[in-house]
């Protein structure tokens, strides 16, 4: 039985926002004892971050927003580290470790860096699957803010500045 080409593009349509809405609405299963270890081998725990804004993103080498992200990370990252902002990045399960290292090292990120080999990250902080993913966790340990796909680097500004004064 054939099908009708537009029938599979309204299907599409129907299920990306569909998808997009049960992302949004998943319970996050991080808990304060969540445990990252970073390509260099330092072990962040969420529980030891709590009291100050934590930009988490997961991203990847092969994702063209992704890289063109890390610009406004740094920034943000070099603009507010001082001020107690940590960032986070977690690479999907699926990026090669040699080359998210290499990719780390060449773009000389500041912030730390976390290799997903199991998937467990994306499980805990909501089943991410897409990328970029970008979740600003507040200092009481709540999501202020999941972002699928890039994100909007002036709104993500005065997001943190409001955490950081609250």
């Amino acid at each position: 039985m054939k099908t009708n080409p537009w029938t599979k593009r309204l299907l599409v349509l129907l299920l990306i926002p569909l998808a997009l809405w049960m992302a949004r609405s998943e319970k996050y299963t991080f808990t304060p004892n969540t445990a990252l270890t970073t390509i260099t081998g330092e072990r962040i725990t969420l529980k030891a971050l709590q009291g100050k804004p934590v930009l988490v993103t997961f991203w990847a080498t092969s994702c063209p927003s992704c890289i063109k992200e890390i610009p406004h990370l740094v920034a943000l990252y070099k603009q507010f580290h001082p001020k107690g902002l940590e960032i986070i990045a977690i690479a999907m399960v699926y990026d090669p470790p040699n080359r998210v290292v290499a990719m780390a090292h060449e773009q000389n990120l500041p912030y730390p860096i976390v290799l997903d080999i199991t998937s467990e990250h994306a499980k805990a902080f909501g089943r991410v699957w897409a990328t970029p993913t970008t979740l600003l966790i507040s200092p009481d340990g709540s999501v202020a803010k999941r972002d699928i796909g890039a994100f909007d680097p002036n709104d993500m500004q005065a997001r943190i500045e409001q955490l950081l004064k609250g």
